[in-house]
């Protein structure tokens, strides 16, 4: 008997709820008509405001571009004579895609897999040219892959870079080492 009387009263009580919501709700209204369009505000009425309407993107060059900039517009058809543009080779500059590759670098450095961590070290000189670690590390790449000739200038770009730097002693050594100690094989030196 009780279950009963108490979903009677929830059953009141909610369709009470549902009665006052729907007569709180406002009249609707008639849809606007589809050729009639917004009132505009008298900032985009001006000549040269901004619209959000006018999405046209002017490509157009700028006055007198062609006479700022006279061989832009023309292809370089003979590569001997003057470059046709002004505008060297563009590089990507991203210092952190470079220390992240100086870090995976490490990581295969560790692992004693220096060819991988050379060549993740020489994309983080693409991100990053003058990037002080990639150049030691490179340097020790070459040196542990037995190719001095190839580390002398990394290890020489580091010390341009920051000659007083964390690892500018031992790339000093490094090149003391290098520098001084011509290449001898086993076979030479069986030979009397």
């Amino acid at each position: 008997m009780r279950s009963f009387v108490f979903t009677v009263l929830v059953s009141l009580i909610l369709g009470g709820w549902a009665i006052a919501q729907q007569q709180q709700t406002p009249p609707e209204q008639p849809p606007p008509d589809q050729n009639d369009a917004p009132p505009r505000s008298p900032v985009a009425t001006d000549p040269g405001a901004s619209s959000s309407r006018d999405t046209r993107v002017d490509l157009s060059p700028p006055k007198d571009d062609t006479k700022d900039h006279p061989l832009s517009g023309v292809p370089d058809t003979n590569p001997e004579d003057e470059p046709a543009a002004d505008v060297q080779e563009m590089h990507p500059w991203n210092p952190y895609r470079a220390m992240k590759d100086d870090e995976v670098g490490d990581f295969y450095f560790k692992r004693k897999s220096y060819k991988a961590a050379l060549a993740r070290y020489q994309d983080a000189l693409l991100w990053k040219e003058k990037d002080a670690v990639a150049n030691f590390r490179i340097a020790q790449c070459y040196e542990k892959l037995d190719q001095p000739d190839q580390a002398v200038p990394h290890y020489e770009e580091y010390l341009k870079i920051l000659p007083d730097g964390p690892y500018a002693k031992d790339a000093r050594k490094a090149l003391q080492k290098l520098k001084v100690e011509p290449k001898t094989s086993a076979k030479s030196q069986s030979k009397p």
